[in-house]
């Protein structure tokens, strides 16, 4: 039996919290097994822009989310800011590929610079040095030169920049078509098969 993809997904205080959510579906239709880690801002803005009610205990967020997303056991895994027995914590047992999604700028900054002050930090710098996978996905506007700069300073790195952006061109005619168009992108990056979106000249 092939062994289930693993991925890393963080939520941070970004506005934006509809694609980190849509994408953690989409993950676990996929059969991926998530490493699930959201700050406590971006508690607060899943609360305000949703009508997800999530708790903020890891386990029983843990529970939560694999009810309401029929999750198999094992398959989403919460884990704590200052968890660092996680798996995420350490090169050696970290998934190949994590995405930060929405991705604040407070975060953009601590690592383009290697803060490590929480797990979410952490998990990105392990991606970053272990070079593995790292999307970023910054919901801002307008961007600062410290923003620019940070991003530039970690696509130099190898991180990929995946600004939530919708297009337009497949005429969506919902907001959930234009969440889509955006988790999309990330899917594809993952190399994740998805029917979201279909490719340019499809």
């Amino acid at each position: 039996m092939a062994e289930r993809r693993r991925v890393t997904l963080a939520l941070t205080g970004a506005s934006g919290a509809q694609y980190g959510l849509r994408l953690l579906e989409c993950l676990v239709r996929a059969d991926v097994e998530v490493s699930f880690l959201i700050s406590q801002a971006a508690q607060l803005v899943v609360a305000t822009e949703t009508d997800w009610q999530l708790p903020a205990k890891p386990q029983a967020l843990e529970a939560f989310l694999r009810e309401r997303l029929a999750a198999a056991e094992g398959q989403i895994r919460v884990f704590g800011k200052q968890d660092w027995m996680a798996p995420v914590a350490s090169g050696s047992g970290a998934p190949g590929a994590m995405v930060v999604c929405p991705c604040s700028t407070g975060t953009l900054s601590a690592i383009a610079t290697g803060a490590s002050n929480n797990l979410i930090e952490r998990a990105a710098d392990v991606a970053l040095k272990e070079r593995r996978q790292l999307i970023l996905v910054p919901r801002e506007a307008p961007y600062s030169n410290i923003h620019l700069e940070n991003m530039l300073k970690l696509s130099q790195m190898g991180a990929v920049i995946l600004p939530a952006s919708p297009g337009f061109y497949h005429k969506p005619n919902s907001i959930d078509e234009l969440i889509d168009f955006v988790v999309a992108r990330i899917l594809n990056q993952l190399g994740i098969e998805q029917t979201l979106l279909a490719r340019w000249g499809e």
